[in-house]
């Protein structure tokens, strides 16, 4: 059997190339990942609708021939929930980097979560406002450093798929940027799910981040993502001592029992037509 080679190009505004990442930052491995996803869902360019905020990775909507919108920090949530809403039969998915998912737009995570709306947030979690020098941010984890936590950062990070799982969302998974093959079908899986859907990747930002954490490279990041990756089916086996500093990996929650909010919005607009 003969196999293809994949068109990225296909899928790629060519004109806005070069990219502005740093050399092996993870993105570019999330980035195939999803076109490829995309591609296996048999999605159209018409039928995708990708937003983003701000930051390095909310720079993927510009790269990709979709129908795209890079919006305000923490704000890619509210147009994405806005072109739902309006137009329900699209594919909508945000792109959100772990401060613009979490902190800044954290408010509106939790909401889009509560409410179950159909749609796919793909965080790209490095753990590091990697774009505006490396300030710490609220997955950052304990005792680890950024600029502005010289001495190690004393707070407890958020676990974004246990908050997401929390606040309501139905489809709830996590794989890093290394491991490629497996992040492509857990996309498929978030994509083809009928309601919230929230992907942590766990990423690499070797400048800002690994550089105050003794992994200057992208390989040693990448490492990191291997060593600390724990499969969610090998943890149910581990105590809370060999899970310290480690994260889980798979589909770590699904449910298809709860409404979806844009179903339930537009029978209430049914309903209120009889009255």
């Amino acid at each position: 059997m003969i196999k293809t080679k994949f068109n990225y190009d296909y899928y790629l505004r060519k004109n806005t190339l070069p990219h502005i990442w740093c050399p092996g930052c993870g993105d570019g491995i999330i980035l195939k990942a999803l076109l490829r996803a995309i591609h296996k869902c048999g999605y159209s360019k018409d039928e995708v609708v990708i937003t983003s905020g701000i930051g390095c990775a909310s720079r993927l909507p510009g790269y990709v021939d979709f129908n795209t919108i890079h919006t305000t920090h923490g704000r890619a949530l509210t147009f994405a929930i806005g072109i739902k809403m309006y137009k329900p039969k699209l594919k909508v998915i945000t792109i959100s980097g772990d401060g613009d998912a979490l902190a800044i737009g954290g408010n509106h995570f939790i909401h889009a979560a509560r409410r179950n709306i159909d749609m796919t947030l793909i965080v790209f979690n490095n753990y590091t406002y990697g774009m505006t020098g490396g300030q710490y941010s609220p997955t950052q984890p304990l005792d680890s450093f950024a600029t502005t936590t010289p001495f190690g950062s004393i707070e407890p990070p958020f676990d974004v798929c246990n908050l997401a799982q929390a606040a309501g969302a139905t489809w709830v998974g996590r794989s890093t940027s290394y491991h490629a093959v497996q992040l492509e079908k857990f996309m498929v899986d978030a994509l083809t799910h009928t309601g919230f859907s929230v992907l942590d990747v766990i990423t690499n930002c070797h400048i800002s981040y690994g550089r105050r954490n003794k992994m200057k490279s992208p390989v040693e990041m990448i490492k990191y993502q291997k060593e600390k990756a724990i499969p969610a089916r090998s943890a149910e086996n581990m105590s809370p001592e060999e899970l310290t500093g480690r994260f889980k990996t798979g589909v770590l929650f699904e449910t298809k029992d709860n409404p979806e909010f844009c179903s339930e919005y537009h029978k209430k607009l049914e309903l209120l037509k009889t009255k």
